[in-house]
């Protein structure tokens, strides 16, 4: 299996190797060549010099390239990155997740294995794995293969209760992904269970930790901070500091994919942060998310006029560039709005909070400013 990726990237050609975080940029005449170069030869000189340049344990000067290299195809579709929920179910039940009901369902694997196959055609060189609990899924292992075999760079994000599973990171040894991002969700057993709804839930992640941190798995922490956890911030903090472990902190809560209420109850009042001002997303024009039952929306949160990848195939892609512009368009409430340059969300994730009849101090200005 290969070990390093030739790519296109949007408008640049990327060399990059599963597993680790830096990277070249190609020229496109040094693209066109790996290419076409014969892949029992040798690498080119220039080449070989590169990846010692920057990996310093890689040699391949005198390895044949297809032991090694694996070069993508150009794509007319121009989409780098997918996020794709493998399946909604779930060994825990948390009090804020967004997805609502944890439900098994989605497609048989020969459906899973062609909408990656269409993500690939579409150019995608990034794809995020998540759920619900990905590695839970039946087709989870088979699936990560037939992904990592295409050329994409994987990041699984899951909540780090079976990472201690031999055969994961057996998996993980021999396909190395590009990040696995874990949710954490307390800094002791009362409040991670509490908000797990799950005992033993911080025995398996601390076991799930233990043993992804000695495999020298490429860890981001996700710090989920809310109600139950709210004053252990610092601590989960400290916990990944301790670890040595890059992390980010997520305080707000937002609506169900369906528009539900439920999840904003476990929102933390005292660490509602103000939003930076929405500048806008390339979502459904160079990135977008696919569903358990592969359905494509423009992101995880603007799932409406979904496109299905089983049933229309890369085709049905056309469409959803328009689909991303007509829901960004200012509609129902946001109609007129005299803030709209400085909005802190965008119209999708708004239109959720409002089919959830949110406080406006959640997520409008309107709200943050008489609140204030």
């Amino acid at each position: 299996m290969h070990e390093l990726i030739a790519s296109p990237f949007l408008d640049e050609y990327l060399l990059v190797r599963p597993g680790a975080r830096g990277g070249l940029r190609l020229p496109q005449a040094g693209y066109e060549e790996l290419r076409t170069h014969p892949t029992k030869q040798t690498a080119p000189t220039w080449f070989s010099d590169a990846v010692r340049s920057q990996w310093t344990d890689l040699d391949v000067a005198a390895r044949p390239a297809a032991e090694y290299l694996l070069v993508r195809e150009p794509s007319g579709w121009g989409y780098s990155r997918a996020s794709w929920e493998i399946n909604l179910g779930c060994n825990y039940q948390c009090k804020h997740c967004y997805l609502g009901l944890k439900v098994n369902s989605g497609m048989p694997l020969e459906d899973k294995l062609r909408c990656l196959d269409i993500m690939a055609q579409a150019g995608v060189l990034w794809l995020q794995i998540t759920g619900g609990e990905p590695t839970v899924d039946r087709d989870f292992m088979h699936a990560y293969r037939y992904a990592f075999a295409l050329g994409m760079m994987i990041t699984v994000s899951t909540n780090g209760s079976l990472l201690w599973r031999e055969n994961l990171l057996a998996l993980f040894r021999q396909y190395p992904p590009y990040r696995v991002t874990v949710s954490m969700y307390g800094a002791n057993k009362h409040s991670y269970d509490e908000l797990t709804q799950r005992q033993g839930a911080w025995d398996l992640f601390i076991q799930g930790m233990n043993a992804a941190r000695r495999a020298r798995l490429p860890l981001r922490m996700s710090v989920i901070v809310t109600e139950d956890n709210a004053d252990e911030e610092q601590a989960m903090i400290d916990l990944c500091e301790g670890w040595g472990l890059e992390y980010n902190v997520f305080t707000n809560m937002t609506p169900t994919i369906y528009g539900g209420a439920e999840s904003l109850t476990a929102q933390s009042k005292e660490h509602l942060r103000l939003r930076k001002p929405f500048s806008g997303c390339n979502a459904g024009h160079t990135f977008f998310h696919t569903d358990p039952h592969g359905l494509v929306s423009i992101c995880k949160i603007g799932r409406d006029a979904q496109i299905s990848l089983p049933t229309e195939g890369i085709d049905g892609l056309a469409r959803l560039g328009a689909i991303a512009d007509r829901l960004m368009l200012r509609t129902g409430g946001c109609s007129g709005c005299q803030l709209s340059g400085s909005c802190t969300v965008c119209r999708p994730l708004a239109k959720h909070y409002q089919e959830a009849k949110a406080p406006l101090s959640s997520y409008c200005q309107h709200g943050i400013k008489k609140a204030g």
